[in-house]
């Protein structure tokens, strides 16, 4: 189901401190919306496996994985990649790459319903024609409950003041006109963009 490359097996391995017999087990655990999910590894006691998660052997590791995110992580492969500025697990989807949301947009349509539309009336009317001079655009990605998943992009993408200017701005303005929200979550690859602050 999960397969490993080398160069995460050994470096789990090291993490492990070569017990033959490891007490731990490596969680991957999945937070954001299907269309871009996000994947949190850590290393946990197998005692503290939660009731919905399920225990698989991978690559002669254990990995934890809740029952909701198993048919997400089938078939993907965890990599330990080391960049400029940045190292650390990888998880790559069985297709090799994270769904799009701008994809998802296409096939689906845009988020609806109550939320969904007060939300985009503040973006179109308030957020997006003042950042519209620094070339910048944010977008509503998708709704779950009362969470939103919003995509930045033009000279917001890669900008280093996009997380002040989301949280301090952007965020402060949703909330006051849709009470109801209880998060804001940013699904940009700022890595990509013009400048890159990654």
């Amino acid at each position: 189901m999960i397969t490993f490359t080398e160069h995460a097996s050994e470096v789990l391995k090291t993490f492990l401190a070569g017990d033959p017999e490891p007490s731990q087990a490596l969680r991957i655990s999945v937070s954001g919306p299907k269309t871009a999910p996000r994947f949190d590894l850590t290393l946990v006691e197998h005692t503290e496996r939660a009731d919905d998660e399920r225990s698989i052997e991978a690559s002669g590791f254990a990995v934890l994985v809740r029952d909701s995110d198993v048919e997400l992580l089938d078939g993907a492969t965890v990599d330990y990649v080391e960049r400029v500025n940045e190292s650390g697990f990888e998880v790559r989807p069985a297709d090799g790459k994270v769904p799009d949301p701008a994809a998802k947009r296409a096939a689906e349509g845009e988020p609806s319903g109550e939320i969904a539309d007060a939300v985009r009336a503040v973006l179109d009317t308030q957020v997006n024609p003042a950042i519209a001079a620094h070339g910048g655009m944010i977008s509503l990605v998708d709704v779950e409950d009362t969470d939103i998943y919003v995509e930045m992009s033009g000279g917001c993408q890669g900008c280093a003041l996009s997380r002040m200017t989301l949280r301090q701005g952007v965020e402060r303005m949703l909330r006051e006109a849709v009470p109801e929200l209880t998060a804001v979550h940013d699904v940009t690859d700022h890595s990509s963009g013009e400048n890159p602050y990654l």
